[in-house]
């Protein structure tokens, strides 16, 4: 039962990390509030290896693992520098459901390359989260989404890459510490945030960030770390095809947020789509704990 304590608080923070995100790039280079919220979930991270005391591990790992916090911290850096690019050209309430998807995705891969067990209701429960998926899609814009549909694709990268994030992380904490494995992939986003930065010319742009967007990016960050943390321990105890579709439920609680602090709106469509999309994620993890 550990891995679904770790998993629900994982998806309670990642809500507020999107919300919190969301408010704080209105203003600010969407690659530029990824390097800042990167910088503070860096320092967050490494505050809580040494409190630990994981440190001591990193003169263990072997090559191999190296090239796996290589490869998860340029999945999430892609997924990240997707995701926020995505929430400042559309609405949380579009863009969310898209990178939820990602769920379907990794329990695939978590199925192929993990030999996880898949069984008739685990693939009810899939089928479910695809159809709410779809039907919380609604194309038409509204006063929070412009006529470019440009968020769409970056929304739909963010959730390819997110699914890489967690069948990698799945692979690097089976033989690492979580919250080192943390610290060592956010130092790898780190400078593919700042080159993407450079790459667009929003290095001056670093200094120009308001109070009150400065303030909600850091909470961001925060919030982030802490989710990272639940999540990777999550992971470390659990099977990813149960993992990642309780921390998935995040998309409940941000669209609840959306609401409520942002106030966007849903169709009668859209809540069908989220009940839906809801019970095909604990279908399986109910069963599991049955």
């Amino acid at each position: 039962m550990l891995w679904l304590i770790y998993a629900v608080g994982a998806a309670v923070f990642a809500a507020l990390t999107t919300v919190l995100a969301k408010v704080g790039i209105r203003d600010v280079d969407s690659h530029v509030a990824t390097l800042v919220r990167t910088g503070v979930v860096l320092v967050f991270a490494w505050v809580l290896v040494f409190i630990v005391g994981a440190q001591g591990g990193i003169g263990e790992i072997s090559g191999g693992l190296w090239l796996l916090v290589l490869l998860s911290g340029l999945a999430t850096g892609g997924s990240w520098l997707c995701f926020f690019r995505a929430l400042q050209l559309g609405a949380v309430n579009k863009v969310v459901p898209i990178d939820k998807s990602s769920t379907i995705l990794t329990m695939v891969l978590a199925f192929i390359f993990l030999a996880e067990p898949v069984g008739a209701v685990m693939l009810i429960g899939m089928g479910l989260m695809a159809l709410g998926t779809w039907l919380m899609l609604e194309m038409e814009n509204d006063a929070h989404t412009p006529s470019s549909k440009a968020w769409l694709f970056y929304a739909v990268a963010a959730a390819v890459f997110a699914a890489l994030v967690a069948i990698i992380g799945r692979l690097g904490v089976a033989e690492m510490d979580a919250t080192l494995w943390t610290a060592l992939r956010t130092g790898v986003v780190i400078p593919l945030s700042f080159l993407m930065v450079c790459i667009t010319g929003g290095v001056k742009k670093l200094g120009e960030i308001s109070r009150r967007s400065g303030v909600f990016l850091v909470l961001s960050g925060v919030a982030t770390g802490v989710s990272w943390l639940f999540f990777y321990h999550a992971l470390a105890v659990g099977n990813a095809s149960l993992v990642v579709p309780i921390d998935k439920l995040s998309i409940v609680l941000t669209m609840g947020f959306a609401a409520v602090f942002l106030g966007e709106k849903f169709s009668r469509r859209s809540v069908l789509g989220l009940a839906l999309l809801t019970a095909g994620t604990l279908l399986p993890v109910v069963h599991s704990l049955v």
